[in-house]
Parts: C-alpha cells; sequence; structure tokens
C-alpha cells in the first residue's frame, strides 16, 4: 500500500493506493483545501489518523520545482522537505515529485477508456515521445522520454514561459496582462483558473463585452472560473463565451508549442482540473485550428494524437506508479 499525493494551489489530495497486476486502485481518498491548513505534515497526519492502514512509503506530487529533496511550492506558502515528512509524520520512505511528472506516470497506467480523443484523424505512433498539459490553479507541463523500450517522464516549467500572442486581439489582452502583471505575462497566466478570469476582466475593462449583474453575482458566491466555463457552455451570456472561446485557442496554442518543443509524435495529453469540465469546448473546431497554427509544421500537428485525460486519480496513480519504478517500495 502506497501514501499517493497530489499538492495543488486549490486542493491537496491524499490516497492509499495498491497495485493490483498492472492496475492501481485506491482504497481510500480525501481531498483537503490547501489554504486551510499550515503545512502538508497537517494533512498527512489528518489523513493517517483518519485511515487506519499501516502505510510507510509516499510520493507526492507538488505544484513547484523539487530540487535537492525540497521544494518551495508555487502557488502555496509552504516548504516541503522528504527528511521532514518521513519524520513527522512517520514514514520510512517519502518522495516528491512535480505534480505533472506525477500525471505522466500516471498516464502510462491508464486504460484507453480513461482518453477522449480530441484529434481523431491523427496516427497512432506508440514508439515516440509523449507529453501532457495540464491546467487548474496554474499550469504544468511535463515530457514522457521514449528511449526505444521505455518511457521516461520527467519535469519542466514550461507554464512559465512568455506568452507569445498569434493575432491583433491577443496583442491586446498581452498588453492588459503586462499591466496586471508588472511586465512578465507567462502562459500560466492564461490557461489557468485564474487567467480565465483574467481574460473575461480584460473583456469587461477593454468594452469587448458588457457584464451582467447576474454574472457579477455569481461570481461573488462561487469560484469565477467556474461560473464563466459553466455559464460559456451552457450558451447564457456572451462574455463568458468569448472569455471560453479565447481560453480554448491559446490553451491548443501552447499544447502545439508543448508537441514541437518535446517532438511529442507520440501524443499530448490534456489534463488537470479545467479540461474535462470544458470538453465540449474542447471538441470545436477552434481548438483544432489553433492546435494547428504552426505554419510549416500544421502536417505535423495534424498527425499527432491529443487525448483528454478523464481518470480523476491520474497523478495518484502516477505518484504510486513511480515509486514502483524507482524500486523504493516492494
Amino acid at each position: 500500500m502506497i501514501l499517493a499525493g497530489d499538492v495543488g494551489g486549490t486542493n491537496t489530495r491524499l490516497a492509499l493506493v495498491r497495485r493490483v497486476r498492472s492496475r492501481f486502485y485506491c482504497e481510500a481518498h480525501t481531498t483537503f483545501p490547501s489554504a486551510d491548513y499550515a503545512s502538508l505534515e497537517q494533512i498527512i497526519n489528518a489523513f493517517k489518523a483518519a485511515n487506519t492502514v499501516e502505510v510507510d512509503s509516499a510520493c507526492i506530487g507538488v505544484a513547484g520545482v523539487v530540487l535537492n529533496r525540497r521544494c518551495d511550492a508555487t502557488n502555496l506558502p509552504w516548504v516541503l522537505d522528504e527528511q521532514e515528512l518521513a519524520s513527522t509524520c512517520q514514514l520510512t520512505t517519502v518522495r516528491l515529485i512535480n505534480d505533472l511528472e506525477a500525471a505522466a506516470y500516471g498516464i502510462l497506467v491508464l486504460g484507453d477508456t480513461d482518453f477522449v480523443d480530441l484529434n481523431p484523424h491523427a496516427q497512432h505512433n506508440p514508439d515516440a515521445n509523449k507529453a501532457v498539459i495540464a491546467a487548474g490553479t496554474g499550469l504544468g507541463e511535463a515530457v514522457m522520454f521514449w528511449d526505444g523500450s521505455h518511457y521516461h517522464p520527467f519535469a519542466t516549467e514550461g507554464g512559465h514561459c512568455d506568452f507569445a500572442p498569434a493575432d491583433q486581439q491577443q496583442d491586446a489582452l498581452l498588453e492588459w496582462l503586462r499591466h496586471r502583471w508588472n511586465s512578465h505575462v507567462s502562459y500560466e497566466r492564461i490557461i489557468s483558473g485564474p487567467g480565465l478570469l483574467d481574460i473575461y476582466r480584460w473583456l469587461i475593462e477593454s468594452g469587448r463585452q458588457q457584464e451582467k449583474p447576474h454574472i457579477q453575482a455569481a461570481m461573488q458566491r462561487h469560484d469565477p472560473g467556474s461560473v464563466i466555463s459553466e455559464t460559456a457552455i451552457a450558451k447564457r451570456d456572451p462574455g463568458c463565451e468569448q472569455a471560453l472561446h479565447l481560453f480554448v485557442q491559446i490553451y491548443a496554442q501552447e499544447a502545439g508549442n508543448l508537441a514541437l518543443k518535446s517532438l511529442a509524435t507520440g501524443g499530448i495529453y490534456l489534463a488537470g482540473g479545467i479540461a474535462p469540465k470544458i470538453l465540449p469546448a474542447l471538441q470545436t473546431d477552434a481548438f483544432l485550428q489553433h492546435w494547428l497554427a504552426k505554419g510549416r509544421f500544421a502536417d505535423l500537428l495534424r498527425n499527432i494524437p491529443v487525448k483528454l485525460v478523464l481518470h480523476p486519480h491520474v497523478s495518484l496513480f502516477g505518484a504510486a506508479n513511480y515509486l514502483q519504478n524507482q524500486r523504493l517500495i516492494e
């Protein structure tokens, strides 16, 4: 039994994961609001207290750079350290890995029914690099390098690369975001939950759309990004629709960038909390058009599979799979 974790800026998810042959299963699973806790140690100890099964090995995927077995979480005021976690939480083995590296390890153990094809006419190429991009509180990216016989996932911080606008509308958005964020604008500032809200705010403040009172009221009661996406998919407000449309375009552009930079002809995978919730928007022509908008390399992109990850535990399974691959548990 493995204690697997997925630490994000909004939620921290912990699970007891068991492997049976080549499949992984969650024996117990709890989601904790990250901001309600001062440390990951508090969350792990609360989870262990609620679950009496003995566990001594843990792997935690965290949104941030893991160096020397430590991580300063990107969107949380937490510093994670493997030795301190092991000592405080009475665990023999603790490993920290980037959350998208965990997602990549998880993708490798999922079945065909755990994905939705967004580029159904692409060629199947199993013996090639793959990559994953995931929008949530932030934007993560990872690559699965193919060595000829096995995949080797590795983390990147590609979501923090400079945003490159593709047309005049996106030029104007970038200019607004430069003032909003004091110069540097990364893809994460756009392709994320907070980014979707910023797109919407830009549309309203620039006069391109008018905000309806009931939308403003709903955002005060609920998560603004969820309000925008749900309202857009239901086609109940043109401002929300335009915001989500632009979000999808830029998501497709950066997915295509990742495919080219990693030569991921084996496939690009969309993971994270946002993609499954906006599936109808991702199945429109707008996504594929902007995915293919790579000039001389459009034909290459046309033949690369693009798959949306449906399984809610992909990162938890991936954390467990990492420990198995590193032979850190029996």
